[in-house]
């Protein structure tokens, strides 16, 4: 057994601080731990509706003060922007601001905030106690206790759809590796893998070095064939490819890739498919590998067969017209993000984001209002459990509804989105509107608010 890490804070005896651990610092975590610390401290959670014309953050905040103290666990050195990977591994400028070290975060420089480099590796959730390992400490652990845990460790992408590296140094050296590898390459990079990522990856390789000839190369005859989303969003992804220059082969299943010499004797890769079609290249990117749930440390009964959190779920029946563009009527569901009732003090564990069984295209913006809600509902609960509390008997708790299928996607200068309600759109409007200037960096960075009020954060590559 390891020794004991105790998170309350060592000058306050009353009243004690609540501990809440939160692991994984990436969309879902910050946002469970951020917006928690605004309704502890009597603020509107920042993620929550928007305050009316005329009111301030605190205007109509009547809840009592929480002590709390926070402790965020990540295998990473510092926020890493997930979607911004395409353009992180084909632009060495915008990889530097894409990871922001936790130390050079606003919003997380509160006495009451810490984060930890490492993970956890088991989780007593009788006990309420986390095995953590910090960075470099091999298989020694020590335990964490807390009072409240927020899961949100997310999937495990394989590189390149995702740097591999846990400290920004190392980072730098891997994206700008690639970067250079897939911009030297006389007979242009190849991306396999039709899917969001891979078009974004070709798409932004291209824009940024127009020179590079890029091919993305997919074994269906349409695009995003994993998704669940009409085909006018397929065929529009597809033009949107074409218009920004790269080449498109359908229906191109790659069978090996082998060392081969072109006709001047130089060294490249021959690419043969099953079709027969065989194409040259000097750079081969793979975006088609299955990700995979970060829920090892998790007690198996919380997990389903394919390892996502199994979160509880109220099923009801219900056929709104908004939920049949499918043309077929569905079950839906709402769910409060704790885990699975059998699970020992399940009400004190909650889990966000990509990790967890639920509907929808796996999204940040999911994710970070998974994080509020999971704020919202541990702040009922902590309100609750206060005897001077207005609503100790009567927590009112947010459900999350079944999310239908939905998509923003960059391609080039231009980006599409889908919706039910609203179809399909697509242009530099909606780039704009979904991704801004830096796929989406600022957006995400200023609606989660890790740096107060400022719009650009500090960076440093210490």
């Amino acid at each position: 057994m390891g020794s004991m890490v105790d998170s309350r804070s060592p000058t306050t005896s009353t009243p004690t601080p609540f501990r809440v651990l939160v692991v994984g610092g990436s969309y879902g975590g910050l946002s469970a731990a951020l917006n928690l610390q605004d309704l502890c401290n009597g603020r509107r959670p920042r993620c929550g509706p928007a305050p009316a014309e005329g009111e301030t953050e605190q205007s109509g905040v009547e809840t009592p003060n929480i002590a709390i103290d926070i402790t965020i666990v990540d295998e990473r050195d510092g926020f890493y922007h997930l979607i911004g990977s395409p353009l992180a591994m084909a632009d060495e400028a915008y990889a530097q601001k894409a990871w922001v070290l936790y130390k050079d975060i606003p919003a997380l420089r509160e006495p009451n905030v810490r984060v930890l480099h490492g993970s956890v590796q088991g989780l007593d959730p009788k006990r309420k106690v986390a095995a953590f390992a910090a960075r470099g400490s091999g298989t020694q652990t020590t335990d964490l206790p807390y009072d409240y845990l927020v899961a949100a460790a997310g999937l495990r992408r394989v590189w390149p759809v995702v740097p591999q590296s846990l400290r920004k140094k190392q980072y730098l050296f891997e994206t700008s590796d690639y970067t250079r590898a897939a911009t030297t390459a006389r007979h242009g990079a190849v991306v396999v893998g039709g899917g969001a990522v891979g078009i974004e990856m070709a798409a932004e390789l291209k824009l940024v070095h127009p020179e590079v000839k890029v091919t993305l190369v997919h074994s269906r005859d349409k695009l995003l064939s994993a998704e669940p989303l009409p085909d006018e969003v397929k065929d529009r992804s597809l033009e949107l490819l074409r218009e920004a220059g790269v080449d498109v082969l359908l229906a191109h299943r790659l069978e090996r890739t082998e060392d081969a010499r072109d006709a001047a004797g130089n060294a490249c890769l021959s690419l043969r498919f099953a079709n027969g079609h065989t194409l040259l290249a000097d750079h081969v990117a793979m975006a088609v590998s299955k990700s995979v749930p970060s829920t090892a440390w998790l007690p198996r009964g919380a997990l389903d067969d394919d390892g996502y959190v199994r979160v509880d779920a109220t099923y009801f029946y219900a056929f709104p017209p908004s939920y049949n563009f499918l043309r077929h009527e569905r079950i839906l569901t709402e769910i409060s993000l704790t885990f699975p009732p059998e699970t020992p003090n399940a009400a004190h564990h909650l889990a966000v984001g990509d990790m967890i069984r639920w509907s929808g295209i796996k999204r940040c913006g999911g994710a970070m209002h998974m994080g509020y809600y999971a704020a919202h509902n541990l702040h009922q609960r902590l309100l609750a459990s206060l005897s001077s509390s207005p609503i100790a008997e009567t927590p009112k708790f947010l459900e999350l509804a079944e999310i239908p299928p939905m998509i923003g996607l960059a391609v080039g200068k231009k980006a599409v989105s889908y919706w039910p309600g609203g179809g399909v759109t697509s242009g530099e409007d909606v780039m704009t509107v979904f991704f801004g200037d830096d796929l989406g960096f600022t957006i995400c960075w200023n609606h989660i608010r890790l740096g107060g009020y400022k719009s650009v954060p500090e960076v440093s590559n210490a």
